[in-house]
């Protein structure tokens, strides 16, 4: 395990608890840390400052080391020295200055939790109420998280849904452009058919009065020729 990156925290020096840690020891001692013979019991206020921030711990070289937050009170000095290095980090490590951002977010929360044990040095009560808001704000801000993960989620199952969709619609729209097209062709036919019918109808209509025409004038002329010949006969004397 590499040694912990450094913090906006402020921390004692670190401490060679084991040179080689016993794995079967290890486990059962798993959130206790062993006590160092030159360091003295701690106080009240270290047992607050031990709870609210832990020990850091990590192997190097085989060595179990530890350290632990520093209970020394902060000055004035201490507090805008803690500003310049708040700055100075996220300019370093280039975080945005708006929106999300990790980087940010992680050394915000490290100075949050350099004031708090600072606080709670002056005051316990005021450091574990500031704790409870920390713990509030972490909350709050991983169900807003969560919230917006699976709002994302749901937005590409929707997109994915609408794409599907969108295809298949597009498929109904050609096939019922390739029936639209079929059923053109089919009414430009019925009516050239109906067209060829009318004309053929129309031709046979006109014949039939011609010979209906040509049928009436010849009657009238047959009718004309009767009609002259029995006047004839009627005009000519019963003597001769």
């Amino acid at each position: 395990m590499i040694p912990p990156n450094p913090s906006l925290v402020k921390y004692e020096n670190p401490v060679l608890v084991s040179a080689r840690p016993n794995k079967g020891k290890a486990a059962k001692q798993k959130g206790k840390l062993p006590p160092v013979d030159s360091k003295q019991a701690p106080t009240q206020t270290e047992d607050i400052l031990n709870s609210i921030l832990p020990p850091r711990e990590w192997t190097e070289d085989g060595q179990l080391w530890v350290q632990y937050v520093s209970s020394t009170p902060a000055t004035r000095l201490d507090v805008i020295n803690l500003q310049e290095a708040l700055d100075q980090r996220l300019q370093q490590r280039q975080a945005r200055e708006t929106g999300i951002c990790p980087i940010r977010e992680e050394l915000y929360a490290q100075t949050f939790d350099e004031l708090i044990r600072q606080v709670t040095i002056n005051c316990a009560e005021r450091g574990l109420l500031l704790l409870r808001v920390r713990d509030e704000i972490r909350m709050t801000i991983a169900a807003y998280q969560t919230l917006y993960e699976s709002s994302i989620a749901f937005g590409m199952r929707k997109a994915l849904m609408a794409e599907q969709r969108k295809a298949e619609l597009e498929t109904e729209i050609k096939n019922l452009e390739t029936e639209t097209k079929d059923l053109e062709r089919q009414v430009q036919e019925l009516r050239k058919k109906c067209d060829a019918i009318e004309k053929r109808e129309a031709d046979r209509r006109a014949s039939d009065e011609a010979k209906h025409k040509e049928e009436v004038e010849f009657l009238k002329a047959t009718n004309e020729k009767l009609k002259s010949s029995l006047e004839q006969l009627l005009s000519t004397p019963k003597g001769k």
